[in-house]
């Protein structure tokens, strides 16, 4: 059987949407295979923190894995965040108890009704494939709730060092674990099982803290706790919920460039012809 061999080529664009659910400018770039055929299955990957884009060497990274032959063709879009990022990541209707995550409501629209329809207009082909929302930290969490709640819209989330300790109360005001993280308690009051997919991954060195002082950071704790709701849900590991822990890994954008090609392998990889 003949097989269409992808271009190693990766033709980048930015763009700008003046969105009026957000009510500012979102500048994004598409990252597109050249040379389309119009035959394939086309994949689509929506980048929270798309400005890290660049320090990814996302164009790099993606030629390199189709030279490669590791991934199935994919167009990425990198969504900038600007400064209201702590207002419009986090979890859609639940903010935290500084009220952060009070416009993450207004984040899904935007994503819904503005920025996929925009995507599907510039691609020239339909995207049919798989779709995924990943994102670092905050963006993360969103990229978790984004996926969770929109199932008929994704199929995958990729989260890098989530900001799974997202909570309804602070430490000082009487915080219990079970009852206050927010991501934890979606999970657990879900109705049913989202059709959705899962990657995870965690830094070794994330970060210091330990609330429960049970020598284990709490970026990792967290982590760890929503794969055990997700477990308690029915999904199965590695196929539905892949967890990546980086020994060594930090809390910044070269350890997440180093995880990157691992999540675009696991969500998009090519499938051998038969």
């Amino acid at each position: 059987m003949y097989t269409t061999m992808l271009s190693s080529e990766v033709i980048k664009t930015t763009h700008q949407i003046q969105s009026s659910c957000l009510k500012r400018t979102v500048e994004f770039n598409l990252y597109i295979p050249d040379e389309l055929m119009g035959n394939e299955t086309v994949h689509l990957l929506l980048l929270n923190d798309g400005q890290e884009a660049d320090a990814l060497d996302m164009e790099g990274m993606l030629s390199d894995l189709y030279t490669s032959g590791k991934i199935e063709t994919l167009v990425v879009a990198a969504v900038k965040s600007s400064q209201e990022r702590l207002q419009e990541y986090g979890v859609a209707g639940v903010p935290d108890y500084l009220n952060r995550g009070s416009k993450a409501d207004l984040y899904t629209q935007f994503v819904k009704e503005e920025l996929l329809p925009f995507i599907e207009a510039q691609v020239a082909v339909p995207l049919t494939g798989t779709r995924a929302v990943a994102g670092f930290s905050l963006g993360g969490l969103s990229a978790f709730d984004l996926v969770w709640n929109n199932d008929q819209l994704f199929d995958v989330a990729g989260v890098f060092s989530g900001s799974f300790w997202w909570r309804k109360k602070d430490l000082k005001q009487g915080y219990q674990e079970d009852r206050d993280r927010i991501v934890h308690q979606m999970i657990r009051h879900t109705a049913g099982k989202p059709a959705v997919r899962f990657w995870l991954m965690t830094g070794t060195e994330d970060e210091t803290a330990d609330r429960n002082r049970n020598f284990i950071i709490d970026s990792i704790d967290d982590t760890i706790d929503v794969i055990k709701e997700l477990k308690n849900k029915g999904y199965h590991r590695p196929d539905e919920v892949f967890y990546y822990e980086m020994v060594g890994g930090k809390h910044e954008i070269g350890t997440w460039a180093k995880a990157m090609p691992a999540f675009l392998t696991w969500a998009f990889g090519r499938k051998p012809k038969v």
